[in-house]
């Protein structure tokens, strides 16, 4: 997930309203009553869509072929493609096509279960690498390759899939950005118009598909995938947006559900889709940041940073402010400072490696920080595929839910949360706030929840997860009756099941490739912790 409204625009209105005294309770009621007629034909009709799509899907099947060589997917991976309504309302209107690949399973033909369908996060990522966890033989998924086809899909809008745009790539990338952390109102006001200016872009360059980016119809595409697949029911695993992605899939489709791994939960509760997500997002974000800054200062004797997590901070301010004054390198100022540094705490896996080049750039070597934060322009298709998955994930944020349109809201809350929590706050708040100014509509998100035939989930978290705090992965768990919930302790990388810890591992392999679960939820220690 990257980077609802809150309550002050919203209940403003309705006070008005009511003191207004404008909408008697009769007319009031007719005019919900419409509006729910109106909801419930759109849903029937996108649920008929759904189901003419999947049985045209399921005579078609995939021609899987060897993949495109530019597509840098080696074989014995196959790639193809699968139809899918640009407006489920419409099954016989428009379609687009998604790319899709896979390995086939590794097992005999007994111990072959099906496809498992993946899922890594975004929105805006593409899950076409995930075959080669087959290929380059990691050990994580040995035993699950041989009862699954590994399958993975660039979702609608994303890469192959009909991909959309916002802003020419190379002006997406070009550096240095201004500052995310403003220091007057001009400030403000110049982000505003920058955040009006890519809405409108997108409106300007993918008009025709934004409408129809959203979560909901990225899980019927999923149950498409899945019917042409010639699978009666889906296995899924989801990381990240994937697990929200899975959570809105067992809600619209529950008796489609097989096996569902749900790794970094999204808090799928409606108020926190997504407005509520990114505030609560930027809170876990200053937790994990502090916890590499207290890592850092433990191995001083190795990156001579500072020996107390206050002086690495205040290193940190430093660093942010001479490359304000003066970008190093000349492109490498305090948005992409932020841009490279949010990695630790994203994953554990950078902690060592953000040290080092940080500590390298302060014993002369200003290179490899240039490399690791610098966009690069000559690479096209990296800067290309960087603007897309921005662009999906503003498009998908922006369609699924309503977002606050008054400044003072943003405004308001950003400032207050900048001040005990500026790591992230800022830059999160730029990043979603073309929202404010959408261009085409923005919808209720949907009630997740069990429904008739879902199976047990396995949901799997750590508890200080940076992008996607716990408390999502125990709402999930209120929601989807009978799931279990797997804990990493002490623990805050994102994406659990892709790090090796034989206490979730082991009962990830078990529930793919059994369906049981533990009787009670379990606690893991963590992963061990990374070595300088």
């Amino acid at each position: 997930m990257g980077r609802t409204a809150v309550l002050g625009a919203a209940g403003a209105l309705i006070a008005g309203t009511l003191i207004a005294g404008t909408v008697t309770a009769p007319a009031a009621e007719a005019k919900t009553a419409r509006a729910d007629s109106r909801h419930h034909d759109r849903a029937g009709a996108e649920a008929y869509g759904v189901t003419i799509a999947a049985e045209r899907a399921a005579r078609t099947g995939v021609a899987w072929k060897d993949c495109p060589k530019d597509w840098g997917l080696p074989a014995p991976i196959q790639c193809g493609w699968v139809t899918v309504p640009l407006d489920y309302a419409k099954p016989y209107g428009r379609k687009i096509e998604l790319a899709v690949d896979r390995h086939v399973s590794t097992g005999t033909e007994d111990e072959r279960q099906g496809a498992l369908v993946y899922n890594p996060g975004g929105p805006g990522g593409s899950g076409m690498r995930f075959p080669t966890r087959v290929t380059n033989k990691n050990p994580l998924w040995t035993k699950t390759a041989k009862a699954y086809d590994f399958v993975g899909f660039d979702p609608r809008g994303v890469g192959r899939s009909a991909p959309i745009s916002c802003v020419d790539p190379q002006e997406f990338v070009k550096a240095p950005k201004a500052d995310p952390v403003p220091d007057s109102e001009a400030d403000k006001r110049a982000q505003r118009k920058s955040a009006r200016e890519y809405a409108e872009g997108c409106a300007e360059r993918s008009g025709w598909m934004l409408p129809h980016m959203t979560t909901p119809n990225t899980a019927r595409d999923l149950d498409v995938i899945r019917a042409a697949l010639g699978e009666k029911k889906l296995n899924f695993l989801g990381v990240s947006y994937g697990t929200y992605l899975g959570a809105v899939y067992g809600t619209l489709f529950p008796a489609h559900v097989r096996r569902m791994v749900v790794d970094s939960v999204v808090n799928p509760a409606r108020e926190n889709i997504w407005y509520r997500a990114n505030l609560n997002q930027n809170v876990a974000f200053q937790v994990r940041w502090d916890d590499w800054k207290a890592w850092v200062a433990q191995h001083d004797s190795v990156y001579g940073i500072g020996d107390t997590p206050q002086k690495v901070e205040q290193e940190w301010l430093k660093l942010r402010a001479a490359a304000k004054k003066e970008p190093i390198g000349g492109v490498v100022g305090p948005a992409e400072l932020i841009g490279f540094f949010q990695s630790a705490p994203y994953y554990d896996s950078a902690w060592a490696p953000t040290a080092k080049i940080w500590s390298a750039y302060r014993a002369g070597d200003t290179q490899a920080l240039i490399d690791a934060a610098a966009p690069d322009m000559d690479d096209l298709a990296g800067n290309a595929s960087a603007e897309n998955g921005n662009a999906v994930y503003t498009a998908v944020e922006c369609a699924d839910a309503k977002w606050p349109t008054d400044w003072r809201t943003w405004d308001r809350d950003h400032t207050r949360l900048h001040r005990d929590h500026p790591f992230m706050t800022w830059s999160n708040a730029w990043m979603n706030l073309p929202c404010a100014t959408w261009p085409t509509k923005q919808h209720t998100p949907l009630n997740v929840k069990s429904g008739k035939g879902l199976p047990p989930v396995l949901i799997v978290q750590a508890e200080r997860d940076a992008a996607t705090p716990y408390e999502g992965a125990v709402e999930l768990q209120r929601r989807f009756k009978g799931s279990r919930l797997i804990t990493e302790k002490g623990a805050g990388s994102h994406g659990v099941t892709g790090i090796a810890n034989p206490c979730v591992n082991d009962r990830v392999d078990t529930y793919l490739l059994t369906g049981k679960t533990d009787r009670r939820d379990v606690t893991c220690a963590p992963h061990a912790t990374p070595k300088p």
